[in-house]
């Protein structure tokens, strides 16, 4: 059973038990739903290019989900995104939606080149979760070409997206992965302040097609 259908099967059960964790489960439904809208907005021409990230990746926000930042990179572009999601374990409440756990579905049609976003969402975890989390995906990532994208500074979580950023550049130093740091860089935001409006994320994938093309 693939991970998503797990993690569909997994927010029905709670839906049908009610509850506390009823709204929960309907808010985790509806970010499956739009997971899966956007995997299957494929967009580009060539090389298989995989991209697990987070609501940045899914569009989260735009008018038009096919928009957001991956539709620039070079390639035949598939989108596994999740909004909330992240590389700890405990960075959405929703369960089995961490990066490492929905890699497999991800790659089971092989890509040349996976291209890993996200950070945001680990504002509030500890350093330790998410070493843990970011060494259990690139230890499943062995021998792929890879590229780790960093969180922006988003206004509303800025000071923690700059700890989440050092946290990530320490760990892709260690594995050897190259790394796109994006808190140098100035975007433009929705009213929420966390979220990337159409042109930033013009600006976002622009940035991480030039880091590809120097790959």
């Amino acid at each position: 059973m693939g991970a998503f259908v797990l993690v569909l099967a997994v927010l029905m059960t709670l839906l049908a038990s009610g509850g506390a964790t009823g709204s929960n489960a309907e808010r985790c439904t509806r970010l499956w739903t739009q997971s899966q809208v956007r995997e299957r907005m494929i967009t580009g021409h060539g090389d298989r290019v995989v991209v697990i990230g987070d609501s940045y990746s899914v569009g989260l926000g735009l008018r038009d989900p096919m928009t957001s930042w991956p539709s620039r990179l070079p390639g035949r572009v598939h989108v596994y995104g999740y909004s909330g999601s992240g590389f700890s374990a405990r960075a959405s409440s929703c369960p089995h939606v961490e990066y490492d756990d929905r890699e497999p579905q991800a790659l089971q049609s092989g890509a040349g080149l996976v291209v890993v976003e996200g950070g945001l969402n680990d504002f509030d975890q500890p350093a330790s979760a998410l070493r843990s989390g970011f060494r259990t995906l690139i230890g499943q990532l062995a021998g792929r070409r890879v590229l780790i994208v960093g969180p922006p500074a988003a206004p509303a979580r800025a000071a923690a997206a700059r700890r989440v950023d050092a946290v990530l550049r320490q760990e892709t130093a260690r594995a050897g992965v190259p790394y796109v740091a994006m808190t140098g860089y100035r975007f433009s935001y929705l009213q929420d302040r966390l979220h990337l409006t159409p042109a930033g994320h013009r600006d976002f994938g622009t940035i991480v097609a030039k880091a590809i093309k120097g790959y």
